[in-house]
Order: structure tokens, then sequence, then C-alpha cells
């Protein structure tokens, strides 16, 4: 492995986790301490929840968030490839193929469980 590719990825990790840590550090020195009841309410436009925050979603709350992760990465590599597609060649062609056929699966999945019908 290059000497340089390794620092700079020695760098880029120890980053990772010293900027996440201070910023738990500064928030952990900088927050009230005196806790009460009514800081520990969830804040809703002033209004008491009317149930506990711990209640269960229906499994459609998770079906249509995966379809919207299978669309937002779909969108998110079929542009760029789309505008490089000369240069890629066949093979770039193949690849998208490959994973265009892979959303697919994910996409038929989840019109088989029903997450595209609703009431």
């Amino acid at each position: 492995m290059d000497p340089d590719l390794a620092l700079s990825l020695v760098v880029v990790l120890a980053l990772a986790v010293i900027v996440p840590g201070l910023f738990f550090a500064l928030g952990r020195l900088s927050r009230e301490r005196r806790p009460s009841p009514e800081g520990d309410v969830p804040y809703e436009s002033g209004i008491l929840p009317a149930t506990d925050a711990q209640r269960r979603f229906p499994v459609r709350f998770y079906l249509v968030a995966v379809l919207f992760i299978i669309f937002d990465v779909e969108g998110a590599f079929v542009i760029p490839w789309a505008t490089e597609i000369r240069e890629l060649g066949f093979t770039g062609f193949v690849s998208m193929a490959v994973f265009v056929g892979l959303l697919l699966v994910g996409l038929y999945y989840l019109i088989r469980r029903g997450a595209l019908e609703w009431e």
C-alpha cells in the first residue's frame, strides 16, 4: 500500500472518531444538569402527548421508507452514470444493468408485500 494513501486513511479514520467524540463531550459539558419531569416530555407545539412515545409503527411505514431509499439511491447513481456512459463503455453498461436489476428485485419485493397499495 502506498504510504501516502495509508497516512490519508489513518487521518480520515482518526477524524471520524475524534470529531463526533468532541461534539458529544462538548454537548455533555454545556447541557443543563437539573432534570425535571417537564424536561422529559417531548415538545410538540406545547401540547402534551396523548400516547406513549414508544408505540409501534406499522410495517407499511418501513416498507415506504425502503421504497424511498431504493429510488433515492437509484437517482444518486444513475444520473452521474448517464452523463459518463460513453466513457464507461460496455462494462459500465453491464454494471449499471446489474445495479438496476438489484433495485428491481427490491421493488418487486415491496410490491409483493403491498407497499404500494393504499387504503
